[in-house]
Order: structure tokens, then sequence, then C-alpha cells
């Protein structure tokens, strides 16, 4: 078997285990919903707003609606690390849902377009914290690492097909009947997203248990981690730049379908629908490419796919070559998506990841929001087909200047080398795997020669041991490589039970007590599991000391 079809067994068989962890199928069919409702209400604002002022107003429009987002993004997605995220996420898509349906109503009557204006910042606002509750959320659900590339490629082909189908949808039903019904249609799948979100059974997650700090202490750490952290502060300016991209080609694809290609309002909704397509592509070609274990260097791949084609749509001469340069586009952004996402998730720690996560919402809300205020100057000052070729080379041009740091950070964002070994300790098997690669990354190797004593018995107690190679002998019972030891005294607080000692040359992974302690404990699955491994463990103890 080839490594290409080795990935793709390995890639399909990921995706497969995203979608059998009931929690996660949960979590992702409620993105799928409300992103199916947002595209297509993307669509018949933009055609709104087109109608009351032409193309000055659909480029102030996604600018009034996304600036004092971007601002305020930060603050607001505290709550993401401060509450349950669950919560978080539901409360969010019902207020969206309240607003979105007063805004249909105000569109039906026909009242002003500032109060419909209005009503649509209203609704970006409260919807600030969902994303990064939700990419927050989704580490504490996956099982392993092939899982968590897996959960976000099958978010950001969600994406895609909601790409797809919601502006397709948003089309049908423009023509059929008006901007009002397609925002009544948005407010309907928020609630479907948060009656599947409360259906999620998972333990709460830490951002709902730590401790609490000052409202600036709590907004600061977020921010302070992008603009430490080299590899991190990287992957997020290229990601607002694409973002800044997006946010100019959300105008100009309307300017492409209403005045190049003339194809009246559906045309935007199928122009749309292209980059959905490609998405849903870019989505298996990116399960595929994380197989590699190189997202620093597929996020670039990412976004010099993003950028190229757009360029290339300065030459569109007809509406099958602009359908296959928005498929191109929407297949890079779905890597650069998928990577992007991931990375952070495995360079961030769990406990201010979703005040990352919110900081860096905020600087690809503006990001669009600048983009889409940038587009009609671009259009007016280049004509729409130089707008779609400058905007399309910045992407390559930035990609190229940072390759270096990005190839620094895929040495970073790498899962540690003890992972699998860990993993396979029965009651670690189950943690979160943020918590379960902390483990992994502060375990210490260890060598001891045959007969070397490991533990006494009575010493207390102060590291958790992993059996890396080798067998070593406790109370008359030989243990393997795979097998762990040294709980006991950890968890209850007791001297060493037992000694242990090696039969045969041997390698140990090796966890400070107080790390190994808080992780388990945090965790009520993994504790639970782990004091019946203690209570066997105890009893066999017991027995080979009543033994002959």
């Amino acid at each position: 078997m080839s490594v290409a079809q080795l990935r793709l067994r390995e890639a399909a068989g990921s995706l497969a285990r995203s979608f059998a962890n009931p929690d996660l199928r949960r979590l992702q069919l409620a993105w799928l919903g409300s992103a199916i409702g947002n595209w297509g209400y993307f669509v018949a604002l933009s055609v709104y707003a087109y109608g009351e002022g032409g193309a000055d107003a659909v480029g102030l429009i996604w600018v009034i609606r996304l600036v004092p987002a971007a601002v305020l993004s930060a603050p607001i997605a505290t709550l993401a690390d401060r509450f349950a995220r669950r919560t978080v996420m539901v409360v969010t898509d019902l207020s969206r849902a309240i607003l979105m349906l007063v805004a249909a109503g105000t569109i039906a009557a026909d009242a002003p377009s500032g109060v419909v204006y209005a009503l649509v910042v209203a609704s970006t606002l409260v919807g600030v914290p969902f994303r990064p509750a939700q990419a927050a959320l989704t580490p504490r659900l996956a099982r392993d690492p092939a899982e968590l590339s897996a959960a976000n490629v099958a978010s950001s082909t969600i994406e895609s097909v909601a790409g797809f189908v919601g502006p397709a949808l948003g089309g049908l039903l423009l023509v059929a009947s008006s901007p009002a019904l397609v925002f009544a249609f948005n407010a309907a799948t928020f609630v479907w997203s948060a009656l599947l979100v409360l259906r999620i059974r998972a333990t709460e997650e830490a951002g709902g248990r730590r401790e609490r700090q000052g409202f600036v202490a709590e907004l600061s750490a977020g921010i302070g981690v992008i603009a430490r952290d080299r590899d991190v502060r990287t992957v997020s300016l290229l990601y607002t730049a694409q973002t800044l991209v997006a946010g100019v080609l959300n105008v100009l694809v309307v300017l492409v379908a209403l005045e190049l290609l003339e194809t009246g309002p559906a045309g935007v909704g199928y122009l749309n629908a292209a980059l959905g397509v490609g998405g849903i592509v870019g989505g298996f070609a990116a399960l595929l490419l994380a197989a590699r274990g190189r997202l620093a260097s597929d996020f670039g791949i990412g976004l010099a796919l993003f950028g190229l084609p757009l360029a290339g749509l300065a030459a569109l001469t007809n509406v099958p070559v602009a359908l296959v340069a928005l498929a191109l586009i929407g297949l890079g952004n779905s890597i650069v998506d998928v990577s992007a996402i991931t990375l952070l998730q495995r360079l961030v720690g769990d406990e201010v990841l979703g005040r990352v996560l919110g900081t860096l919402e905020g600087m690809l809300i503006g990001a669009i929001g600048v983009g889409a205020l940038l587009a009609p100057v671009l259009a007016d000052a280049l004509g729409i087909e130089g707008a779609l070729l400058a905007s399309g080379l910045l992407l390559p041009v930035v990609t190229l200047a940072a390759i270096a740091r990005l190839r620094a950070a895929d040495g970073r964002a790498a899962a540690p080398p003890h992972l699998g070994l860990l993993r396979g300790v029965p009651f670690l098997a189950g943690l979160p795997e943020p918590v379960l690669e902390r483990l992994a990354t502060s375990a210490i190797e260890t060598r001891y020669p045959a007969g070397g004593e490991i533990i006494r018995a009575g010493e207390a107690g102060d590291l958790f041991y992993v059996l890396a190679e080798g067998e070593v002998e406790v109370a008359g019972r030989l243990l393997a490589a795979g097998d762990s030891f040294g709980e006991i005294a950890l968890l209850r607080e007791v001297p060493r039970t037992a000694s242990v000692v090696a039969s045969t040359p041997v390698r140990v992974l090796t966890i400070e007590g107080a790390v190994f302690v808080a992780a388990v404990s945090g965790h009520a699955p993994s504790a639970a599991a782990a004091d019946q491994v203690v209570a066997a463990r105890l009893g066999t103890l017991a027995s080979h000391r009543d033994g002959p």
C-alpha cells in the first residue's frame, strides 16, 4: 500500500471516529444548521444593502456590522474562558435567533434600513463568543490529535457545505420571496444549533471552573499570548491577512455577479456556492495534509491557493471561469481554516485558549470589515479586475516572507513523542487531549539496569511511572512495556506500598506527582478509573502479603 493510500485510510478513519464521538457529532451538526442559515443571510443582507444604496451600501453594511465586533471581540470573548463554553454557545444562539426574527419583521414592515442595520450589528456582537467557545471546547471533546484534526476538518467542511447550500438556498428564497424570509430562516437555524449544543454531555470544561481573575487580567492574557509568542503571532497575522482579502472578495463577488457577469441577485448566491463547493474538497485535502504532521506548511499552501486564483479572476471572461476560480479559492480557504485553528489549539494552553481565539476572532472580524471598506475604493481606483489582481497577490507575497517562521511553528505543533504511550494507560486514555499532551510534554525518560531499584517501599511518593521498555517486578508480579505504577502513593497520599525492581534493563517515563494528580483529579472519569486501579492493586498487594 502506498504512502498516499495509507494517509487516505488514516484520514478517513479519523474523520469517521470524529463523527462517532457523540458530543463532537452534536457540536458539528449544531454548526451545520447555523452556518447554512448564516450563509443564506449573508447573501440576503448583501442584496438588501445593494438595493438600498448600491455597491457603497454593500461595503458599508459589512463595515458597520464587523468593525464594532472587531473592537469588542476580545473583551466579549473572555466569556469563553470565564463561563462554561456550552452555556455561552446556547445563550449566543438564542439571542441571535431573537434578533434575526426582529430584523425579519422590520424588513417586512418596510422600516428604515438603519433599523435593520442596527439589528444586524447587535446580532454580530452577540455572536462573537460562539466560535471561540466552539473551537476551545473541541480539543476537550476529541480523544487524540488525529480526531482533533478530523473535527476541525469536519467543522471547516461543514462551513464549506453551508457555503454551498446556504447561498444557493438564499438565492432561491430571494427569487421566490424577500430578504425577510431568509432572515427568519436564519433565526430558525440558531434555535436548531442551541438545541443540539444543549445535548452535549461531556464533563464541564476547565474554562468554567478555573479561578477567576480581574477583567483586565483576563482580557490581557489572550492579547499577551499573541504579542509574546512569535509562532502564534505569525499564524494570527497571516490568518488576519487572509480574512482581509476575504473581506475584499465579499464585496467584489457582488460586483462581479451584478456588473461584470450581469447574472442578477441569484448569481451572487451561485458564485458564493462555488466557494462552498471548493471548500468541501478543501476540507478533505486538509485532512490528508494533516496526516503529514506539518500544519504550518499546510497553512502556507492554503494561503497561496486562496490568493492566486483570486488574482486570476481578473482575467475572467465568463461564468464558468469565475465558478472554477472561486472553487479553487474555497479549497484554499478550507485548508487555511483547518490548519490555522488546529495549529493554535496545539500551540496555546487550554486555560487561555478561548481568549486567544477570541482576540483572534476580533482581528479576523476587523480585517473582513476593513477589506469590505477597501473593496469599493480599490474597484473605483483600479477597476474590478485591478482590485481582484491586487488583493489576490497580497497573500503569496506575505506567505513567502513568513516561510521560515512557519517551518519553526511546525516543530512546536508536532505531537509530543510519548503521547501514544501515555494514551495506552487505561485511566489516562480518557483525559482531554490538551491535558494528555501536557503530561506527555512534561514526561522525562529514565533508564535502570537489571536489578536496579526504582521504588522502595515506605518512601514518600513523588513520581508516576510508565514503563516504555523492559520488565519490572512488583510484589511478585511482572509488569511489561505499557504498564504503569506509582499512582497509589500519589492519589492516596500515603508512603510507597511496595518496592519496584527492574527485572531487565528498563526505560521508564516519569511524571511529577503534582502534575499527575492535577491532571487525573481534574477529570472525573479518569479519577474514577484511577480509583478502581488503585483499589485493585491494593487488593493484590494484600493477597500477596497474606499468601504462603
